[in-house]
């Protein structure tokens, strides 16, 4: 009787069994010259990859011998070429990410290992980064906790999604259905513009007018503030928001609209029952692409917030702010070593996974209003 894993054990074999058919045949139908060439140009990419990685002071023999192959073979065998050049370099990258992850991820295992707890025996490596609340990198005994950091990171995330997206939606709305052209030409210019300011500028202007206003106005002792990190934060993503969901909103056919307006919908009910549900999957990627930003914020948080980690009280007390994990990276860096550095890569490696549980969410999110609008299986 067959089983469903000898099934997909055969479709496998059929698979690299036509994969190998295809690298025949190209090397078949494929001039000696031409394949000469192109390997010889991927095979000097990889050895100055390697040579880069392994800091030797020949890799720039087999760059120099890349550059001379592929300019050969784009005079002489252009489509080969190309089609080569565009394969070594996407698996360089995927190579490159690939061992950027790596790094980080050991490099964050020494302040793991420290941080290890056994409960009932087991010993349990990291756990108490999160269920402790003190940040102790010098003092005995040391102690690298992620947990005021991620409180910090998420209520700034909060705030500043709940400026971003309904703003970001709404006046992309605006410039897609609304607006006249010639308001539409002069807005968006300006919006990406915004996009274009550097986050220091942001966090500058945060730190010199909305923190000092934050002060008098509610007495806090100090500057900094989740609240006012987190509004200065959605203004940043704002611009992002604005055109990735107006691409989306531009995207949806013409003729369900005119449909919908045929069958005696107002304006405002065809945006909110036809327009919106039918491009949420690009509006939702925008949201998740200005949160991704909110997460990801460095210099606006680090120049507005305090630095010195800790919980706030009560737990939901947005007037008072002390560090996320981006800031405390960026307040650290230059001074750290040992654990603490570790410690640091800890906190990169949690905004890594956070970010991509992002993508896979919006990836999902895609897939599932794509199958309910009718376009995938």
């Amino acid at each position: 009787m067959t089983t469903l894993s000898d099934n997909d054990g055969g479709g496998l074999r059929a698979a690299a069994r036509r994969e190998v058919q295809r690298g025949r045949d190209f090397v078949d139908e494929t001039e000696p010259e031409a394949l000469v060439t192109v390997t010889v140009a991927a095979v000097a990419l990889l050895a100055a990859f390697v040579g880069f990685l392994t800091v030797s002071s020949l890799t720039a023999i087999p760059f120099v011998v890349f550059l001379v192959a592929s300019g050969y073979g784009w005079f002489r065998h252009q489509e080969l070429t190309a089609r080569v050049l565009t394969l070594t370099t996407t698996i360089s990258t995927i190579l490159i990410l690939g061992l950027i992850l790596v790094f980080i991820f050991v490099e964050a295992w020494p302040t793991v290992e420290y941080a290890t707890v056994t409960v009932f025996g087991i010993p349990l490596p990291g756990l108490r980064l999160f269920i402790e609340a003190r940040w102790s990198p010098v003092t005995p005994p040391l102690r690298y906790s992620m947990v005021p950091m991620i409180h910090g990171t998420v209520l700034v995330t909060i705030i500043a999604t709940a400026v971003a997206a309904p703003l970001g939606v709404a006046a992309a709305l605006f410039l897609s259905e609304i607006a006249p052209r010639t308001v539409r030409e002069l807005v968006k210019p300006g919006v990406e513009i915004l996009a274009g300011i550097p986050s220091i500028v942001y966090g500058f202007i945060g730190f010199t007018i909305l923190s000092p206003w934050a002060s008098d106005q509610f007495d806090i002792v100090g500057q900094g503030t989740y609240l006012f990190v987190g509004v200065v934060v959605g203004l940043m993503a704002l611009p992002t928001v604005v055109s990735v969901a107006e691409d989306a909103l531009n995207s949806v056919p013409e003729s369900m609209k005119s449909g919908s307006l045929a069958l005696g919908t107002t304006d405002w009910q065809t945006m909110t029952s036809i327009t919106l549900p039918a491009a949420f999957s690009g509006v939702s990627a925008a949201v998740l692409l200005g949160v991704g930003r909110a997460i990801g914020e460095t210099m606006a948080a680090t120049v507005m917030l305090r630095g010195s980690p800790g919980l706030t009280k009560p737990l939901y007390n947005v007037f008072y702010g002390n560090d996320t994990l981006t800031s405390l990276i960026a307040a650290n860096y230059g001074d750290a070593d040992g654990l603490q550095m570790s410690a640091l890569f800890v906190a990169g490696v949690i905004l890594f996974i956070t970010v991509l549980f992002l993508s896979i969410g919006s990836q999902y999110i895609e897939a599932r209003m794509q199958q309910k609008l009718g376009g995938a299986e």
